[in-house]
């Protein structure tokens, strides 16, 4: 497949078009096939066509992006750092522990931390329990 830029030399209206090779346009063209959408003029010409060039800026980005990650890698890894020596780990019983902690008063542990879906989250919400998403970064993936 090919794609030429055409232009109607009667209204001079500029559109793309797909061929599937240049002998196919030569084809069309010959047998007056190719006509300007606009005005439905059989004078209708290839223009200059330039090459798509490889544009540097998108690898530039592409560092940019990196660095970027990696800055926020760092701070989301220092975070769980400081969850890790400051809260006890409950695992996937999360909730249950957090409403434990909630309705009874006499119960106070440091806080905790661990694993919930988002339906457990909003229920606890809903009771009026402060929990908090924070995204988390597997030792595994380092």
């Amino acid at each position: 497949m090919i794609k030429y830029k055409l232009i109607c030399k009667n209204c001079d209206t500029k559109f793309d078009s797909w061929f599937a090779s240049s002998n196919e346009y030569e084809k069309l063209k010959k047998r007056k096939f190719l006509t300007c959408h606009s005005c439905n003029s059989l004078n209708v010409e290839k223009t200059l066509m330039a090459p798509q060039l490889i544009n540097t800026k998108n690898e530039t980005e592409t560092k940019l992006n990196t660095t970027k990650h990696q800055k926020i890698k760092k701070i989301i890894k220092n975070y769980q750092k400081f969850i890790k020596d400051n809260f006890q780990y409950v695992g996937d019983n999360f909730a249950y522990e957090a409403r434990s902690i909630h309705y009874n008063n006499k119960k106070k542990s440091k806080g905790i931390y661990g694993s919930a879906s988002k339906q457990d989250l909003k229920d606890l919400k809903d009771e009026g329990i402060d929990a908090q998403m924070i995204p988390w970064i597997d030792d595994k993936d380092n």
